[in-house]
């Protein structure tokens, strides 16, 4: 009988192989915060080159943020799963210095196919709202099982 704690260790080793590996995520200075059964967390700090000519955050940068949260929240189950669209609405600014929180969910996961939902929030202030479309490749991430 798989148990809650058994899909959590699961989650936890499938992010780990991913973030080993995530050089965009890094690069970035992204920090992976949580990690469950479809669900993940990650903040990233608004840097210099990140800020546009308006002086806020390129929206762009806050697109990778939600879609690297949402990559980890779909591939939480041994099933490497990939993007096949998404959408993002802005909300508010995001300026040089403040730290994006983006939190994961999953909304419904039907075979191959799934929507999760991102929050990418500054505080407690809602900057952009995110919602992928996501597709399984049927093949597994980690070679072993935990």
């Amino acid at each position: 009988m798989v148990t809650l704690l058994d899909d959590q260790r699961l989650a936890r080793a499938c992010a780990d192989a991913m973030w080993s590996t995530d050089r965009a995520s890094k690069g970035l200075g992204m920090t992976l915060e949580r990690v469950e059964p479809g669900r993940a967390v990650l903040s990233m700090t608004v840097r210099a080159g990140m800020v546009n000519g308006h002086g806020i955050c390129h929206g762009g940068f806050i697109s990778t943020l939600a879609d690297s949260t949402f990559a980890f929240s779909c591939n939480t189950r041994n099933v490497v799963t990939v993007a096949a669209g998404f959408e993002i609405d802005f909300l508010e600014a995001a300026h040089l210095g403040d730290v994006l929180r983006a939190d994961g969910r999953e909304v419904v996961l039907r075979g191959r196919s799934g929507i999760y939902d991102v929050t990418v929030r500054r505080g407690d202030t809602v900057v952009a709202l995110f919602r992928g479309r996501s597709r399984s490749l049927g093949r597994p991430i980690l070679e072993e099982t935990p």
